[in-house]
């Protein structure tokens, strides 16, 4: 037989390296024991993965397993580590700017979120104050025994694949940004990485990576949604603008430019409104929150959190301008999914963010929609509601931290 290459050996390392992490990750804490029965690993081989991971600070030891009643005696529970890496995941909102540190299980450690204007400020100012968020929260983290080990960054714009550059984000203003770059300046300590990639070019500081909101809501949705998300499915969400994001089989769709999901400058009514990315009757400009605020006759000076908040409550009380705003933003959404639907077939629609909100008010004229426009109206996609709203771009960016340490341990230790 011959012998396996040295770069074939360290991927299979690597590989099942990965495979004991996630088995502890979706499983619970466990015993050697049960991990190897779980991935077809000898005892002995799983016990010399173990023991890696536990030196590398990625497994804790938490005392004997619940054996259930089994004969012999139990063995020890391996729990993901608690105070070791941690994923930094960031947010440029049109009118806020978030940061959070997520540990190894999943849980929220640290986070900071602030009101700015980012469209008014610019991408150099804007990025500067970010990054001192960024500061702020990994020092928190730091505090409480954790280590930052990458950053992610959620974008309300197109960036181009296998880059950090934002080409175009026209609720920002921005255009051919390098969002990496600036953060790295002020962020010392983060080199950029590629969009999407979840590792930087280099082995010594923690990488950092930009991708768009949307795809990192719906690779939220897809991580944390449990057995109810399916694998095939389109997520819908909502704040100034729309964006959206394909998943298929579990994995997202990207295109080839990076540019795939771009669901809000879909055009509904071709003569509409002029849209901020040049075109007219965008669906941004009928189910965006601003278009929903301005159809319902809310005062646009109103700040937009409090001016939401009045709006489910006057829909909730059943006032009939309410109503109308939000049935035809429904409307306007159930057309410009019906080509989605009918061209991919997925499992579910799942609505986000602004929309997860309101998606009482929204579902009927958006299933009606789909009912009369969908060449298979009588096997509709399954209409679901984030359980993580407008939650989902944040924790998306810092659970793609966590989980680059997950898929790959070996080059987690390198950076230690």
């Amino acid at each position: 037989m011959a012998v396996p290459a040295p770069g074939s050996q360290r991927e299979i390392r690597r590989r099942n390296l990965s495979r004991v992490l996630y088995a502890v990750a979706e499983h619970g804490p466990s015993s050697r024991a049960s991990a190897a029965a779980r991935l077809g690993l000898t005892r002995t081989a799983v016990s010399t993965l173990v023991d890696e991971l536990l030196r590398g600070g990625l497994l804790t030891e938490q005392g004997p397993e619940s054996s259930g009643g089994g004969p012999g005696r139990p063995g020890t529970a391996l729990a993901l580590a608690d105070s070791g890496p941690c994923g930094l995941g960031a947010e440029i909102g049109v009118d806020h700017l978030a940061v959070c540190a997520v540990d190894l299980r999943g849980r929220v450690r640290a986070r900071t979120r602030v009101e700015s204007r980012s469209r008014d400020s610019g991408p150099e100012a804007t990025l500067g104050r970010l990054g001192t968020l960024v500061d702020e929260v990994a020092s928190a983290a730091r505090t409480a025994g954790l280590r930052p080990s990458g950053l992610g960054v959620a974008v309300p714009g197109l960036v181009a694949r296998g880059t950090s550059t934002v080409v175009r984000a026209p609720n920002l203003g921005w255009h051919d940004t390098d969002i990496a770059s600036a953060l790295a300046q002020a962020t010392p300590g983060a080199e950029a990485g590629p969009s999407g990639s979840g590792a930087g070019p280099g082995a010594s500081t923690p990488p950092l990576t930009v991708d768009n909101e949307a795809n990192l809501a719906a690779l939220a949705e897809l991580w944390l949604g449990g057995a109810r998300m399916p694998r095939d499915f389109v997520h819908v969400s909502a704040e100034v603008g729309i964006g959206a994001a394909v998943v298929l089989d579990g994995e997202l769709l990207r295109g080839t430019r990076g540019f795939a999901g771009e669901l809000g400058h879909t055009p509904v009514r071709p003569d509409g409104p002029r849209c901020a990315c040049g075109g007219q009757g965008c669906l941004e400009q009928y189910a965006g929150e601003r278009a929903i605020l301005r159809a319902s006759g809310a005062d646009e000076a109103d700040p937009r959190g409090p001016a939401l908040t009045a709006l489910a409550e006057r829909a909730a009380s059943g006032e009939a301008k309410a109503l109308q705003a939000l049935d035809g933003a429904g409307e306007a959404l159930g057309i410009a999914l019906a080509g989605t639907v009918n061209l991919l077939d997925p499992g579910a629609v799942v609505l986000g963010g602004t929309l997860a909100r309101f998606a009482p008010w929204l579902l009927p004229s958006l299933e009606e929609q789909l009912t009369h426009r969908t060449a298979a109206p009588g096997s509709l996609p399954e209409l679901l509601v984030s359980q993580l709203g407008s939650e989902g771009p944040l924790l998306g960016a810092a659970h793609t931290a966590v989980r680059a340490v997950l898929d790959d341990p070996p080059a987690y230790a390198a950076r230690r």
